[in-house]
């Protein structure tokens, strides 16, 4: 049974920081593409970063671009994003998603939640 768990969620101050993990188990980590997502009260879920196999090739949202870093341990099965200067439109939940497109496997985490609020 593929489980992904995020974990890192919480209350911050704007300007401060958060690091948000995705732990896997159930999947072979190492062949799959990582992304995280975020959905905000009231908006359409959108793909914040992702990052490939090997880690060498990431990805952001323009919205997140030098604040934000992905991150993976495959000998951990481990996924991370590091948040930084954070913004109250920051604000949503997060996704940690796992893709295998050449199989068409897609799995996703239940999601925590980010709130960045004085």
């Amino acid at each position: 049974q593929v489980q992904l768990v995020e974990s890192g969620g919480g209350l911050v101050q704007p300007g401060g920081s958060l690091r948000l993990s995705c732990a896997a188990s159930g999947l072979t980590f190492s062949r799959y593409i990582m992304k995280w997502h975020r959905q905000a009260p009231g908006k359409e879920r959108e793909l914040v970063a992702r990052i490939s196999i090997t880690g060498l090739s990431k990805n952001y949202a323009d919205s997140v671009k030098g604040r934000f870093t992905i991150s993976r341990d495959n000998a951990k099965n481990t996924v991370y994003l590091q948040m930084n200067s954070l913004k109250p439109e920051d604000t949503a939940v997060y996704y940690c998603n796992a893709v295998d497109g050449k199989r068409g496997d897609d799995y996703w985490g239940q999601g925590t939640q980010v709130t960045v609020s004085s």
